[in-house]
């Protein structure tokens, strides 16, 4: 990630996305912040944020932003760091369970991202390789997850796809 200020990273669940992205965020020398945007709201999330923050040594400093990722990106976009987005795929879900107004964030995240001095590398899910959702609120997680990665996609300096642990670089 010598060149590169904004990176998107898209796989599929255990696509190796994640691990490709601290790899490439851990390259660049600069200061190392993770941003979450999971919430642990039972059991098992917590066990999947507990692994998630043993996976990430000492110079990892974690930021929450569950809903507030636009301003966390503006907040902690200094010079010389380095911001791992972890991940949009999340944040689309808090924004919709949350009745927040995604356009809107969606902007305020195209804005942070143009606008940040930090290099910047996000995760998301690519969802739409599967079948169409059987239910409303799924179809609408699924476009709103889309229009968030397309989004990204066209602000990102580089785009990777992560199958099977091998990233392929799209953009």
């Amino acid at each position: 990630m010598t060149e590169a200020r904004v990176t998107l990273v898209l796989g599929g669940a255990r696509s190796g996305k994640s691990r490709h992205a601290q790899a490439l965020a851990e390259a660049t020398g600069g200061a190392l912040v993770f941003v979450a945007t999971a919430q642990a709201l039972d059991e098992e999330m917590r066990a999947r944020v507990a692994q998630h923050r043993a996976d990430r040594d000492p110079r990892w400093r974690t930021v929450e932003a569950p809903l507030s990722l636009a301003e966390t990106i503006v907040a902690e976009g200094r010079p010389g760091s380095v911001l791992l987005v972890d991940c949009l795929t999340l944040w689309a879900s808090n924004l919709l369970l949350g009745e927040e107004d995604a356009a809107m964030a969606l902007e305020a995240l195209d804005a942070a991202l143009r606008e940040t001095a930090a290099r910047v590398v996000l995760v998301a899910n690519e969802v739409g390789l599967g079948i169409v959702p059987d239910n409303a609120l799924a179809r609408r997680f699924r476009d709103l997850a889309g229009m968030i990665n397309q989004r990204v996609a066209a602000r990102a300096d580089r785009v990777v796809f992560v199958a099977a642990g091998l990233p392929l670089v799209l953009k």
